[in-house]
């Protein structure tokens, strides 16, 4: 897309980020969302990976963003290091558009670039593997409960990097941080949006 930027976020973005993302996945899987509270989190982790995190910008706006953090595969004694991001998002009124695509293919290539091998997500089965993720049971990974759905996808940077790699994945405890007063608190620093219950909704 012309004029689109991909770039690294700085702190000046953040407020417009965080707003952004609450449009992305506003009403979309539940009433409201949590994901621009889980983004300002990320931030502050520990297992946040800055340096492969981008934003994408359009003629001065924030238009979409992805985040990364360390995850990692318990295989039996052995514990190994994966790639997780989340959110990925853009803005409402550019979907469809190939800015994540975009973002995805940057980042990539970057986290190709530092050595890594694989990345391991919860995301949108009629998305991904456009990209070249697969559910993870092809790699005979599972959740850390032990299960396999549709929404559980993997894509190796390098090629055959799961091949022997079997066991449970385990992400930041961030993603379990999302408490709901905190989120509602959050949330009072963005503009007003309705909660509204809609067909197709998770929960």
């Amino acid at each position: 897309m012309k004029n689109l930027i991909i770039r690294p976020e700085t702190k000046d973005d953040y407020f417009n980020a965080e707003y952004m993302t609450k449009k992305a996945f506003w009403n979309l899987h539940r009433p409201g969302c949590d994901e621009h509270y889980l983004v300002h989190l990320l931030r502050g982790s520990e297992d946040y990976i800055e340096e492969l995190s981008r934003v994408a910008e359009l003629d001065d706006k924030i238009v979409g963003g992805i985040y990364y953090s360390k995850a990692y595969v318990l295989d039996g004694d052995k514990k190994v290091d994966v790639l997780t991001f989340g959110p990925l998002c853009v803005e409402p009124d550019y979907q469809n558009k190939g800015i994540g695509g975009a973002l995805l293919a940057v980042t990539i290539k970057e986290a190709r670039e530092r050595g890594h091998k694989g990345i391991i997500i919860f995301g949108e089965p009629g998305y991904y593997p456009k990209h070249g993720f697969k559910t993870c049971d092809q790699f005979g990974i599972t959740t850390k409960e032990g299960k396999n759905f549709d929404a559980f996808m993997g894509y190796e940077i390098v090629p055959d990097a799961f091949r022997e790699i079997h066991g449970r994945f385990y992400e930041s405890e961030v993603f379990e941080q999302l408490d709901a007063d905190r989120v509602e608190e959050f949330d009072m620093e963005f503009p007003y949006m309705e909660k509204l219950k809609l067909p197709g909704q998770w929960s």
